[in-house]
């Protein structure tokens, strides 16, 4: 896979027209876009039509999590799109519904095992006898078996899911951060280089490229270290 393809840059954004502005800057530096809750709710999934017609994959990182049929009859529409990826939450129930209703399209399902801004206290906090090791292990081995197409998870946990779930699934890793970058909401980041050095196949990068000064400057570094990281 060519090193730009493993960029997911996170259109976080308010309006269809600051996402178009934000495409048009990173022309060809960028060639894949997420498009979370923000920009979904704001005119986000038609403009999903138009990323896809100038040549562009879209991630839909919509995070379903609802009883099976009304999972597999979402992820039915969304496979009409044309998205590439779409996000559901690792229940084994959400994950078979949604393995279901992608069924005979190019729709790639990727579940999310733990927030990357949760740690092992929020989860305690929820209701959650486990810490985040344990229960991003235990995700990561049900989506395996349901045959899931991908994962999303910290970049931390990479290496060891690669040895849970082998070389058939994506592992999709958001919370990156180049070196000196600010936290921001994250509790779990890795710099690019490393990222794909552990195991990561795709990379979201969000603030980091649409808040700076120079966003394609910025993604073309990111790429840069992609390109220069083992396995690249």
């Amino acid at each position: 896979m060519d090193a730009r393809d493993r960029l997911i840059v996170a259109l976080d954004l308010p309006a269809v027209k600051d996402a178009e502005a934000m495409v048009s800057r990173l022309g060809d530096s960028v060639t894949f876009y997420k498009i979370g809750y923000q920009l979904a709710f704001a005119g986000g999934l038609s403009f999903t039509s138009a990323l896809i017609a100038a040549g562009k994959q879209v991630f839909l990182d919509l995070k379903l999590h609802d009883i099976g049929n009304t999972v597999a009859k979402g992820v039915e529409s969304v496979a009409q799109t044309g998205a590439t990826f779409l996000t559901v939450h690792a229940y084994p129930q959400t994950m078979k519904a949604a393995m279901e209703g992608k069924r005979g399209s190019k729709l790639k399902i990727l579940a999310v095992t733990v927030l990357t801004s949760y740690d092992d206290a929020d989860l305690f906090t929820a209701g959650y006898k486990l810490g985040v090791s344990a229960l991003v292990g235990q995700r990561a081995g049900q989506a395996r078996d349901l045959q899931v197409d991908g994962l999303v998870c910290s970049a931390e946990e990479a290496a060891n899911l690669r040895k849970i779930v082998g070389p058939s699934l994506s592992l999709v890793t958001p919370g990156i951060r180049p070196a000196g970058a600010a936290k921001d909401d994250q509790k779990r980041i890795m710099t690019p280089e490393k990222a794909i050095a552990a195991g990561a196949d795709y990379l979201v990068v969000g603030r980091p490229i649409v808040e700076s000064p120079d966003p394609k400057a910025a993604a073309e570094a990111i790429v840069a270290e992609i390109q220069s990281a083992k396995g690249a």
